[in-house]
């Protein structure tokens, strides 16, 4: 019985109502959708989220966006400006575990649809919300996207060369990371929930994600007044850990800053005195060596080819590998060995290539089971199923728009 309860995944007695766009919210509706919650995103009638027609490379004209962050989820119209519209989210709050929003805060009050309101309907009601600057502060009514996040937690100014302005990540790492430490609340929240029957609110702020993942940035500048800088492809003082050429035009990452692992890489390189010489023997020595090691190691690359570079690098036990796009994934054998990269069958595409459940449970493992719904594609379903709802009362609400 327990293991049938569990066959989609570990949340899958768990139910989510998502009302957030684009990316932000819906992220983290899709990690849960991914561990088996049932997902059902609520989207403005006739328009949609806006991540529908997003995304630059399109294939039918439609975003390859949408399928990826939409999956696993169930779609029904909704407009939540209408007071017949917040009526029926009230009853769908008496029959879910999760509301999951990235309005402007503020939003879903003026809707009528706050916490304190919707905690009356469902005292067990976890509200998750993720946001620019969190739900409270002198920030908190300002419009925040991932962009401006990643800058204010500190993440923009480190990232590029030293050369060149604050480069973009080259993904919305923002809106991904407020997704993921909102779904980490959820579950917390979740077990405090299953200990003494009350729900609570989640507050994922993305500047504050981002902070969160800054590493000793401030405690290094509270106590030392050091500054980080962009450092391009380097950590700095910790050393060999770079991207090296090699004789073949290709580029290998190495690294090996641990004593005993540079010992290695020293002996693969033929040159195993190096570990021995004062000035490269620690990793503090190194750290303040590091061009020069750096030097050292690339002259040697450039000797070798990019696979005899990898092979020697595998034989002497030095972490090393090639920088990745996805040509490289997709023939790589131990992304089709762990599979890391699914096909799913998908109505307007066919077989459609995603990255898959990430992390992998031994017991109860999360999967793709639905590809992304067509713009209130289970309406019937929710409306007249989970909610029971009249006949008359679902056509007058579709006859009004309202759904």
């Amino acid at each position: 019985m327990t293991e049938e309860r569990f066959k989609n995944g570990p949340l899958s007695d768990l139910r989510v109502i998502e009302l957030g766009t684009l990316l932000a919210g819906p992220f983290c509706g899709q990690l849960l959708g991914d561990m088996g919650a049932e997902v059902i995103k609520i989207e403005p009638p006739e328009q949609g989220d806006p991540l529908r027609v997003w995304g630059r490379e399109k294939a039918h004209g439609k975003s390859l966006w949408w399928p990826v962050v939409a999956r696993n989820k169930k779609s029904i119209t909704l407009d939540l400006r209408r007071p017949e519209g917040q009526q029926v989210l009230h009853e769908l709050v008496a029959k879910t575990d999760f509301l999951l929003e990235n309005f402007r805060p503020g939003t879903l009050e003026k809707w009528g649809c706050g916490y304190d309101v919707l905690a009356k309907i469902n005292p067990r009601l976890i509200m998750i919300r993720v946001s620019g600057y969190g739900q409270s502060g002198p920030y908190s009514r300002r419009a925040g996207f991932g962009a401006i996040g990643e800058a204010m937690g500190g993440l923009r100014y480190v990232c590029g060369d030293p050369s060149t302005p604050p480069s973009r990540m080259g993904i919305s790492i923002g809106d991904s990371l407020a997704a993921t430490f909102a779904c980490l609340g959820a579950l917390s929240a979740l077990h405090h929930r299953d200990v003494t029957g009350k729900g609570q609110v989640v507050d994922s702020a993305i500047y504050e994600a981002v902070l969160s993942m800054m590493e000793s940035l401030i405690t290094e500048y509270d106590k030392t007044g050091y500054i980080r800088e962009r450092t391009g492809a380097v950590l700095p003082n910790i050393a060999p850990s770079n991207v090296y050429p090699t004789s073949d035009g290709s580029m290998v990452l190495i690294a090996a800053n641990q004593d005993t692992v540079f010992q290695r890489l020293t002996q693969a390189m033929g040159q195993p005195q190096l570990a021995q010489q004062p000035e490269f023997a620690t990793h503090v020595a190194r750290g303040e060596r590091q061009k020069q090691i750096d030097g050292i190691i690339g002259d040697w690359t450039r000797t070798k080819t990019c696979a005899e570079v990898l092979r020697l690098m595998e034989e002497f036990g030095v972490p090393a590998g090639l920088i990745y796009r996805a040509p490289e994934m997709l023939e790589d054998p131990h992304f089709r060995a762990r599979e890391a990269i699914i096909s799913v069958p998908h109505p307007d595409f066919g077989e459609l290539k995603m990255q898959n459940v990430a992390p992998k449970l031994s017991l109860t493992p999360g999967r793709v089971r639905s590809p992304s719904p067509g713009l209130g594609q289970h309406n019937d379903e929710i409306y007249r199923g989970l909610l029971g709802m009249t006949a008359d009362r679902y056509a007058q609400l579709q006859a009004t728009k309202v759904i």
